[in-house]
C-alpha cells in the first residue's frame, strides 16, 4: 500500500510541474527551495554555534568585517557571471549545439579565474588602505585580527567564482537540485572546525569557509563531469558569444557592486555606533535572511532559464503571463510571513539565540534590529524575479540605474535614521531601499515588455 502511494505521489507530482512553463518553473522553484531549505537548516546550526561560541564579542565583529569585501568581491565580481552567461549559454547552445556551448563555457572559466585572480591581489595589496576605514571604531589589537582573518580567507574568491559559474551551467541544463543543495558543506565544515578546533577561535570560522569551497567544487565537478562537460579551461579568444557575455557582464558587475556597497556602508556605519553594533546587525539580518535567501535562491535558479528559453523563442505573451503570475504569489505568501516576523520578533530571537555568550540585552537590541529589517521581505524577493527577467533580455544596463539610485538612497537614509533611531535605523534605512529598487525597476520591466507586445 506503501509503494502505491508514493507511487500515486510521485505521478502528481510529475503531472505537476510538466506541461506549462509555469508548471516547470514551479517545480524548479520547488526542488531548489528544498535543497535550499535543507541548506539553511544546517546554516541555522552553525549560526547557534556561533553565537554560543562568541556572542556578539570583538573576534566576531572582526571576522565579520574582515569577511566583508571578500563577500562583496564574490557577489559581485564571480555573482555577475550567472546573469552574463546563463542568457547567452542557453542561446548559443538551443540555437548552435552543445559543443559551441562547451567553447563558451570554457572561455569564460578562463576569463573569470584571471579576472578573480587579479581583483584577489588588488584586494590583499589595498588592504592597508580600505581596513582602517571600514573599520574605524576598532581597537589596534582588533584591527590586527581583521587583516589576520582577511589574508586567511583570500582564496575563498577564486574558489566562489568556479563554484558560481559551474552551478550556473547545471541549472542551465535544469540539474537544479546538487547546485541547491552543496553549499550545506560549508555550513558543515564550519561546525567541524568550531567545535574540534575551537583553540583557533575565529580562525575556525575562515577554515570552514575554505574547505566547505573545495568540497563544495569537487561535488560540483563531478556532476558536470557525468553530464559530459569538460572541465578543462581552455582559452578560445574573446569570439562572438563571449564578446556578448563580457557586454553584459560590465554593467552587471557595475550595478551589483553599487547594490553589494550597500552592506560595506551599512556595516561600516554601524563600526561607528557602540561595540558590537556590527555582530548586532548580522544577527538581526540572518533570521530575516532566511525566507529571503529561500525564496529568492529558489525562484532566481529556476526563472532565468525558462525566461532565458522564451526570450530565445521571442515568446512575449508568455513571459507577460508568468511575470504576472509570480509576482502575484510572491505578495500573497510573502506578506503574511513578514507580519510574522513583525509581530514575534523578540521571541524568534530569544528562541534562536539567546544562550552562552548571548545575554538579554543582546536579545532586545537584535530583536529590535530584525524588526525593521522585516519590511523588505515581499519587496526584496520580488525584484529577483524581475530581476532574472532583465537579464535574460540582456537588458543589464537597468541594474546600473537602479543600483547607483539604490547606493545614494541608501547613505543618506542611514545617516538620516541613525541620528533618529541609532543601530535600527540602518536596518530600518536598508528595507525603505528594497521598496525603492522594487518600484524602479518593475516599472522598467513593464515599459520594455510593451515594447516587443
Amino acid at each position: 500500500m506503501k509503494i502505491e502511494q508514493l507511487h500515486y505521489l510521485l505521478d502528481y507530482w510529475r503531472k505537476l510541474t510538466h506541461g506549462s512553463v509555469n508548471r516547470q518553473i514551479f517545480g524548479a522553484a520547488i526542488t531548489v527551495a528544498i535543497g535550499t531549505a535543507l541548506v539553511k537548516g544546517v546554516a541555522v546550526v552553525k549560526e547557534l554555534v556561533v553565537a554560543w561560541k562568541f556572542g556578539t564579542g570583538d573576534a566576531l565583529d572582526a571576522f565579520l568585517i574582515a569577511l566583508l569585501i571578500p563577500s562583496i568581491i564574490v557577489n559581485v565580481v564571480a555573482g555577475s557571471f550567472n546573469a552574463a552567461l546563463i542568457p547567452t549559454y542557453i542561446r548559443v547552445r538551443e540555437q548552435e549545439g552543445q559543443k559551441a556551448a562547451q567553447k563558451l563555457f570554457s572561455g569564460v572559466t578562463v576569463w573569470s579565474l584571471a579576472l578573480l585572480g587579479i581583483t584577489t591581489i588588488l584586494m590583499i595589496v589595498a588592504a592597508p588602505l580600505y581596513l582602517p576605514f571600514i573599520a574605524k571604531g576598532f581597537s589596534s589589537e582588533k584591527l590586527s585580527l581583521t587583516f589576520q582573518l582577511l589574508y586567511t580567507m583570500a582564496p575563498i574568491i577564486l574558489l566562489s567564482g568556479v563554484i558560481t559559474i559551474w552551478s550556473s551551467v547545471l541549472n542551465a541544463g535544469e540539474k537544479f537540485f546538487l547546485a541547491a543543495l552543496s553549499p550545506a558543506s560549508t555550513s558543515l565544515i564550519t561546525i567541524v572546525f568550531l567545535l574540534e578546533f575551537s583553540s583557533l577561535e575565529s580562525f575556525a570560522l575562515v577554515a570552514g569557509i575554505v574547505g566547505g569551497a573545495v568540497l563544495e567544487i569537487l561535488l560540483l565537478g563531478v556532476a558536470l563531469h557525468r553530464q559530459g562537460i569538460s572541465l578543462r579551461p581552455k582559452w578560445y579568444g574573446f569570439d562572438p558569444h563571449l564578446r556578448q557575455v563580457s557586454s553584459q557582464y560590465i554593467p552587471t558587475i557595475a550595478g551589483s557592486f553599487l547594490m553589494c556597497s550597500t552592506a560595506l556602508v551599512d556595516q561600516s556605519m554601524a563600526a561607528m555606533l557602540s561595540p558590537g553594533s556590527v555582530a548586532a546587525l548580522n544577527y538581526g539580518n540572518r533570521v530575516i535572511a532566511l525566507p529571503l535567501t529561500l525564496a529568492t535562491t529558489a525562484l532566481s535558479a529556476a526563472v532565468i532559464p525558462y525566461f532565458s528559453k522564451m526570450v530565445a523563442h521571442q515568446d512575449w505573451k508568455s513571459i507577460h503571463h508568468t511575470l504576472n503570475h509570480y509576482l502575484k504569489i510572491i505578495f500573497i505568501v510573502s506578506v503574511p510571513l513578514t507580519l510574522l516576523f513583525i509581530l514575534f520578533s523578540y521571541q524568534i530571537t530569544q528562541l534562536l539565540f539567546q544562550r552562552g555568550s548571548f545575554t538579554v540585552n543582546d536579545t532586545y537590541s537584535v530583536a529590535q534590529i530584525q524588526f525593521y529589517f522585516a519590511f523588505q521581505i515581499p519587496f526584496y524577493i520580488a525584484n529577483i524575479l524581475i530581476i532574472r527577467l532583465i537579464s535574460a533580455m540582456q537588458l543589464n544596463h537597468i541594474f546600473l540605474q537602479v543600483d547607483t539610485l539604490s547606493f545614494a538612497l541608501n547613505i543618506g537614509l542611514n545617516y538620516l535614521f541613525m541620528q533618529w533611531m541609532g543601530i535600527n535605523g540602518i536596518a530600518l534605512s536598508t528595507s525603505f531601499v528594497y521598496v525603492f529598487c522594487f518600484f524602479y525597476i518593475f516599472i522598467s520591466a513593464k515599459i520594455k515588455l510593451r515594447k516587443y507586445t
